[in-house]
């Protein structure tokens, strides 16, 4: 398959080429090997970008999500977060982020910290750094920026619900401006843990994790909805609209082609085309695993269970995506579909309540995903794996709890018990998602 594509690429190049500069130059082979590089750039630019626009619709995905799998008197409330975090997350990420994430060399506290520098900006031609001449220093960061705004949007359906929008944007404000891009230069930007081998090919513990530590750290500040745990009880308190939960799973399927197959971090054919086979196949397991586990355990098929069952699938496999067998991603995805419905039945007898399973999804199965390339890959140390999963799990929990726990000491970070009744469309939006629903009057 390369070596088609280069011949074609080879051939495009010089067309190209001949017909925008004439003939009769001294070396017309150097010129067009020349010429078939940039074709080569072309499109390993254009498909990032298209890998781009993937990871993007996966913020639709997750509103959709979050909104199926909690009451109609939040809609409003869930839409408007996950909207919001796509614009901190971005413009956080040009304000300082990124260069937190890449320091390209500067870094002021050994390989723990680097910063390169407020806002983002390079050379006159704008095309290329150390860490990525396959493609342009723009496409570049807007790619590593639709990461960042992810592992915010995780924390949002954790603490759906009952949380004080003003409190909650703040939180994610710093958290995806600071911790999450530190955590990420350990690995991503030439930090100790790449020193250490540490392998996390997409993000099952630098996103995933990341915000599924965030997102447990808020629920224990927060504490349980109102009538969830009652007299020693779980009550179950279903979501509204599990159609649309569904939809959000399929679009975030789709979305991890871009996640998991943009972070090969060019358009080479064999190597996007088995992380997509990989990916695929591990999220089908997972659907399998959950289906199978929530069937014995609940004596009935759970379409919650086997939706969340294909999210732990992708998450489990995204951290090996590129390096383990097809066999080791089936099996990665099979395990982690078990798994995350023990997580979120166990979550619940704990009393931690998680309205969408985002702990059982993003954090268990994050961590299982990194663990198991150190158990099926034999170039990867599974001692390493779990140092990678230890140290930013306790950097991002214990800056978590401290941003909740500031929080609520100054601003406060619950809706007041009727508004939670009421629902937050009307209390802090003054708006419904449907019509009619609910009687909503100035007085």
């Amino acid at each position: 398959m390369n070596i088609r594509l280069n011949k074609f690429s080879a051939i495009f190049g010089g067309i190209i080429f001949f017909a925008l500069a004439g003939t009769g130059h001294a070396n017309p082979a150097a010129e067009q090997a020349v010429t078939a590089e940039r074709v080569m750039f072309t499109v390993n630019n254009t498909w990032m970008l298209v890998a781009i626009f993937l990871v993007f619709i996966m913020h639709l995905g997750f509103a959709t999500l979050e909104a199926g799998l909690t009451r109609a008197k939040n809609t409003v409330n869930i839409l408007f977060k996950n909207t919001s975090i796509v614009a901190i997350g971005l413009l956080t990420y040009a304000l300082m982020g990124f260069n937190l994430m890449y320091p390209n060399g500067s870094w002021v506290l050994g390989t723990f910290l680097g910063f390169g520098g407020f806002g983002v900006g390079t050379d006159a031609a704008g095309l290329t750094l150390a860490y990525s001449p396959s493609f342009t220093y723009w496409t570049d960061f807007l790619f590593q920026a639709m990461f960042a705004a992810t592992a915010a949007t995780i924390v949002s359906g954790a603490v759906a619900e009952r949380i004080k929008l003003d409190s909650f944007l703040l939180f994610s404000a710093i958290y995806v401006a600071v911790v999450y891009p530190i955590v990420g230069s350990w690995g991503w930007g030439g930090g100790f843990l790449s020193k250490m081998n540490f392998h996390d090919f997409a993000g099952s513990t630098f996103v995933h994790s990341v915000g599924g530590w965030a997102a447990l750290a808020g629920i224990l500040v927060l504490g349980p909805r109102i009538g969830k745990y009652v007299n020693g009880s779980i009550k179950p308190i279903m979501g509204h609209n599990m159609p649309l939960a569904t939809i959000g799973v399929f679009l975030l399927w789709l979305g991890w082609f871009g996640f998991n197959g943009g972070s090969v971090l060019s358009a080479d054919p064999g190597a996007v085309s088995y992380v997509f086979v990989t990916t695929t196949l591990a999220a089908a397991a997972g659907i399998m695993g959950a289906m199978v586990t929530s069937w014995y355990v609940q004596k009935k098929p759970d379409l919650s269970m086997v939706l969340n069952g294909c999210l732990a699938g992708l998450v489990g496999v995204t951290a090996g995506a590129d390096v383990v067998s097809v066999h080791a991603a089936i099996i990665i995805g099979l395990i982690a579909g078990i798994l995350v419905v023990i997580s979120v039945l166990t979550v619940d007898r704990l009393r931690i309540d998680d309205p969408v399973g985002a702990i059982s999804v993003h954090l268990v199965c994050g961590i299982w995903g990194t663990l198991a390339v150190g158990i099926f890959v034999k170039e990867f140390s599974f001692l390493t794996q779990l140092i990678g999963v230890l140290i930013p799990g306790a950097f991002c929990f214990s800056i978590a709890y401290g941003i909740f726990r500031g929080l609520k000491a100054t601003l406060g970070i619950r809706v007041s018990e009727q508004e939670e009744i009421r629902g937050l469309d009307i209390g802090e939006h003054g708006m419904e998602a449907y019509n009619g629903f609910q009687i909503f009057t100035t007085q």
